[in-house]
């Protein structure tokens, strides 16, 4: 049957109303007309479904909302915030009756749609639709790895179901695919989504433009479907969800298929299909557009209040509503018990649990400072000329092993991007049956969106440091899942390769040009891109060291040669820019990134011949060394002396350092081996050469042409 016929749309009814999910009804629609803003009629559609797996399902405690085997709940359909608020108050999480009355004003807990770090018992961050499936996606897997390297015979740590809600507009993005399919295939049994299927979204029925076989789809993507089922019918959504529970059990249990690599009957994530009327309860808004996202209005609140049997002022909870909605003595309980299992989990593998602790935390090793000390101090020594995906292989090569979060993964590039380090293994849908645990890199597929999402619920779970590797140029796919993490504050890494013209033949299709500026435009995005082995080793490192801070490393395809370094410059590549090679008396700064570092230093050569001695500055990470200090921003680029940028990319980005002139591409590429093209560009060391002699007179003062220069980037604080 199709999943969105026109039958779907339930009209309004006058059946029995829950009191629970009248309570939510309410907060949610006097919320959204405090705030004259928000949407009303998905909370009041889906309150039987929340009723459904909160009261009778989910497992979590109010009072410990980062209780590592609490049950995760993503609201994927985000702009249906006020259902999850209205949960989160009514639960005992900390988020009093005041800030429901704030809901969408300026620093209060309740914003437009959920936010992680703002509101306990948030997840995830959502309102693009379809990402927050993606991050459930993540999540599971992140508890089916965490299990199986974990969980003991005798003593199960990790246990966890995670659910999301989602909605037409989920499924209708493109990365509901993506993740959906790949979930499917590496049986994550313990993820359960729940469909609200109510046939409307803001231009009406959905019908006309939204018409899959939604089951069949899910079905072939090797997911166990349940339903349609009654979303207004809280036991039939409860018995759904115990049905999809018991099918997790059962794999948990080694059901499912004898094939390790693929997953089996029992061995599948669980989509319920709910239908039901948006805006349920109100008498003029109920299966209409209108009710999805505008306030209902005095007049049909009223009508609603009288339709739904709810005679309570606006914010008002019963003390009897309140008393059943109140989750913290069970969720103690839940948590107490898991303390009692985890206790004696410590005492039969101190080791382990010591291990798990670490991770779950988001600590580093002790030894990491250490162990990434001498790598830096072994590839200062190096003389090989390398591509810097090389040398991020061999980064990984080195630290992989000793940090068993690490968990990588390529969208079927993983021989271009070189995501994989030796004794990595394979995630899939089994466990590996040789005692050597679950692997430790994931083939993506081509899935970039859905891959950089993934990375997100991975990371927001806890106990992973995911990292993903495309084609720069195909930043462009994941760029709102890495938007995402940039605002979620998570520690996700991005490997992008063939990062420039450099890769050559596959042409403009494939060459970045403006990608890496427009990286460094998402705010805490840190942007790296490596001029060779050393500054490819600092990257990871700082990428490694910052919890709050998503990273992308930007790596040539083609070799790059190493430059000479003192002690004192290897412990400044970290400032993200500084000098990496002067000259008394210079008249001129040239910045460079990446592969046009060697450049720049070939005219810096170039120029002492004609009696114009200039300084190299390296800019491995702009966004590093913006939030450096004035006073070291000012010792790498002076005042008054002219600078002069190259990278292959973009030159207008140069501007924010008040350089006079830039070598760039401010064009597409071309398809010619990588050499030619960039001569094709005239991106030379002459011409590096040729443009700062047209603007500065060997032997002219400090200011060369005297011309005023930009500012440096105001300091972050």
């Amino acid at each position: 049957m199709a999943g969105t016929s026109s039958d779907r749309v339930l009209r309004p009814d006058s059946g029995r109303f829950d009191p629970l999910a009248n309570a939510l009804r309410a907060l949610a629609i006097d919320a959204v007309q405090q705030a004259n803003s928000g949407h009303p009629g998905a909370p009041m559609g889906m309150a039987e479904m929340a009723v459904a797996l909160w009261q009778r399902h989910l497992k979590h405690n109010p009072a410990h909302p980062q209780w590592p085997d609490r049950d995760r709940f993503v609201l994927s359909n985000g702009h249906a915030s006020m259902l999850l608020y209205a949960l989160l108050h009514l639960t005992g999480y900390d988020l009093p009756m005041s800030e429901l009355r704030r809901f969408r004003q300026l620093h209060s807990k309740t914003p437009g749609h959920p936010e992680v770090g703002i509101t306990p018992g948030v997840e995830t961050t959502t309102g693009p639709l379809g990402q927050g499936l993606a991050n459930a996606v993540g999540m599971a897997l992140a508890e089916k790895l965490l299990g199986e390297q974990f969980n003991r015979p005798g003593h199960t740590i990790v246990d966890h179901h995670t659910y999301a809600f989602l909605g037409d507009g989920c499924l209708m993005e493109g990365i509901s695919h993506e993740v959906a399919s790949l979930a499917g295939v590496l049986g994550l049994h313990k993820l359960v989504a729940l469909y609200d299927d109510n046939g409307i979204s803001i231009d009406g029925a959905v019908s006309g433009w939204f018409a899959d076989d939604t089951p069949a789809r899910f079905r072939a993507y090797g997911w166990q479907v349940i339903g349609p089922v009654d979303g207004h019918d809280i036991e039939a959504v409860s018995a759904a969800i115990a049905a999809a529970k018991a099918a997790a059990t059962g794999a948990a249990n080694g059901a499912g298929a004898p094939d390790a690599h693929s997953a089996g009957a029992h061995d599948r994530p669980t989509l319920i299909i709910c239908r039901t009327t948006i805006g349920r309860g109100s008498p003029g808004r109920a299966g209409t557009a209108k009710a999805h996202g505008e306030p209902l209005g005095a007049a049909e609140i009223a009508a609603t209040r009288a339709a739904i049997g709810w005679s309570h002022a606006p914010f008002e909870i019963p003390a009897d509503i309140a008393a059943r909605w109140n989750a913290r003595g069970h969720g103690a309980a839940r948590e107490a018990e898991w303390q009692a299992r985890f206790a004696a989990y410590r005492a039969a593998f101190p080791d382990l649990a010591a291990e798990f602790e670490r991770r779950i935390a988001g600590r580093l090793p002790a030894a990491f400072d250490t162990m990434l000390a001498a790598l830096l101090e072994g590839s200062a020594a190096g003389t090989e000329a390398i591509a810097t995906r090389k040398a991020s292989q061999k980064v990984l090569a080195a630290l992989a092993p000793q940090l068993p979060e690490l968990l990588g993964g390529s969208a079927d590039l993983t021989g271009s991007n070189l995501t994989d380090f030796p004794g990595c293994g394979k995630v899939q849908a089994r466990a590996r049956e040789d005692d050597s645990g679950p692997g430790r890199h994931l083939h993506y597929g081509v899935r970039e969106f859905g891959m950089a999402a993934i990375m997100n619920g991975l990371a927001l779970h806890g106990g992973f440091i995911p990292y993903g590797g495309t084609f720069l140029t195909f930043s462009d796919y994941s760029r709102n899942a890495i938007r995402m993490a940039a605002l979620m504050k998570q520690r996700v890494v991005h490997v992008f390769t063939h990062d420039s013209i450099g890769l050559g033949e596959d042409g403009p299709t494939h060459q970045a040009v403006e990608h890496a500026a427009s990286l460094r435009l998402i705010p805490n995005l840190e942007v790296w891109r490596p001029c060779d082995w050393v500054e490819t080793a600092v990257a990871w490192g700082e990428a490694l060291r910052a919890p709050a801070r998503p990273a992308a490393l930007l790596l040539s395809r083609q070799n790059l040669a190493p430059q000479p370094r003192c002690a004192r410059q290897l412990a400044e590549v970290q400032r993200g820019g500084y000098v990496l090679s002067d000259r008394p008396g210079a008249q001129a700064v040239l910045l460079a990134t990446g592969s046009e570092v060697a450049l720049a230093m070939d005219a810096q050569r170039l120029l002492d011949a004609q009696g114009l001695p200039v300084r190299v500055v390296s800019l491995p990470s702009s966004t590093a060394f913006d939030r450096q200090d004035a006073a070291w921003q000012r010792a790498v680029l002076p005042p008054g002396l002219p600078r002069f940028g190259v990278e292959a990319g973009i030159t207008r980005w140069w501007g924010q350092y008040g350089c006079r002139a830039a070598l760039g591409v401010d064009t597409f590429g071309e398809s010619a081996p990588g050499p030619e093209v960039y001569r094709h560009f005239d991106l030379t060391a002459q011409a590096l050469t040729e443009l700062v002699r047209g603007h500065v007179r060997p032997g002219a003062g400090p200011a060369g042409a005297g011309d005023a220069l930009a500012p440096l980037p105001a300091t972050a604080a």
